[in-house]
């Protein structure tokens, strides 16, 4: 009988031990390959890349899986990687070109073939880089660009420090609408150097990657080039209201009001910074209202002033810049009645005194003439009685 337990329990260890290898096995069979062909191509968009790759050969064998890929991507000094999940065989996106660019992608399986495991393969890798040329100190400084009021474009820039007298720079832009990038036709100049481009009207450019190079020439030396991506809505300054107005509603309320900047930005976009001045006391506040109500500190303010300015607002932009502050408008009620009381009152005093001295000579004067013709009819009655 103690044999017969033996093979038992020998029988059943048997059976856990095939189990559990054909499972390893099984397991250990489901191996895929990684994307083939992996590249980063630069159609020449300044900055716009494509990154693509072809399936691995070995994927025929697993048509009834669901197959993805994992793509990460980075600029090489930038801690993140950005992290995508596709189908497709190709990814676009946009790279600050004056660092390197590194990406890796796997395959990723899971469905029927894989008994409803995931199974992934290992990386495959890729980078991209422009041509290091010229010192740093050859490459522009200080890039300034303002979409002036939602409708044009200026950007200027310094030269490079050191450069030679021979060197000039030009620029180029693209954004995603136009088939190839397109170089300034108006340029900026300073003693005969290009310091800056005003752009031709662009055509739907809001809320798209814009792509700028600045690169230089000179026979004497080579220049490093400059890329620079923003948004159009970024940067945009609008004009500074107008038509400023002050009412005093009463001897607390006071009303501000001012009309929306004119241009193409539309009225909800706009944030609004007032800066009002109460006597010797200022006053900044924001409102995305172009009214707003203030309470007087005094009733017996001898002066109130305001000034406002203007920028998009966090709905329609991540940033913005601010316009240029209003012209001042002031109400200066309390002034008046001081001119009133210091001025015209005493006129008044004066003028009734001086009626007053006027009408006492007049009265005088008169009784004088009064007294004269008297004396002069008793003489003439005098001369007539002799007579």
């Amino acid at each position: 009988m103690a044999f017969i337990h033996l093979d038992i329990r020998c029988l059943y260890a048997i059976l856990i031990c095939t189990a559990f290898g054909s499972t390893l096995s099984s397991d250990a069979e489901i191996k895929v390959k990684p994307p083939q062909d992996f590249e980063i191509v630069d159609p020449g968009y300044l900055g716009f890349l494509y990154l693509q790759w072809q399936p691995s050969l070995s994927l025929d064998n697993f048509k009834e899986c669901t197959i993805e890929y994992e793509l990460k991507y980075r600029n090489i000094d930038s801690e993140n990687w950005k992290t995508i999940i596709t189908k497709n065989l190709h990814y676009k996106d946009g790279f600050d070109l004056n660092k390197g660019v590194e990406a890796k992608i796997h395959t990723l399986l899971q469905g029927q073939c894989t008994n409803g495991s995931a199974v992934q393969s290992s990386w495959s890798e890729a980078t991209y880089s422009t041509s290091p040329q010229g010192n740093l100190e050859t490459k522009i400084r200080d890039m300034d660009c303002i979409y002036y009021n939602w409708e044009y474009l200026v950007c200027s820039w310094k030269l490079g420090m050191g450069v030679h007298f021979d060197t000039n720079y030009n620029l180029f832009y693209w954004y995603e609408g136009l088939d190839h990038a397109l170089q300034c036709v108006d340029y900026i100049k300073s003693n005969g150097k290009n310091i800056g481009c005003r752009f031709p009207y662009l055509e739907s450019p809001d809320y798209k990657d814009f792509y700028i190079c600045v690169n230089g020439s000179s026979k004497s030396q080579l220049i490093r080039p400059s890329y620079f991506i923003f948004q159009l809505q970024d940067i945009v300054k609008p004009s500074p209201p107008d038509y400023l107005s002050i009412i005093v509603k009463n001897s607390e309320e006071i009303n501000l009001k001012w009309s929306i900047p004119i241009g193409p930005t539309p009225a909800k976009c706009f944030i609004y910074e007032i800066e009002f001045t109460e006597d010797d006391t200022t006053l900044v506040t924001p409102t995305f209202e172009n009214e707003i109500y203030i309470t007087r500190t005094s009733n017996k303010s001898q002066q109130l002033c305001f000034l406002v300015r203007s920028r998009v607002n966090i709905y329609c932009s991540d940033s913005g810049i601010w316009s240029e502050w209003s012209d001042k408008q002031c109400w200066q009620g309390d002034i008046w009645r001081e001119t009133l009381l210091f001025f015209l009152i005493p006129f008044a005093f004066v003028s009734l005194f001086v009626l007053l001295i006027t009408c006492m000579l007049l009265y005088k004067q008169k009784a004088l003439l009064k007294m004269v013709f008297h004396t002069k009819k008793e003489l003439f009655s005098h001369q007539e009685t002799l007579f």
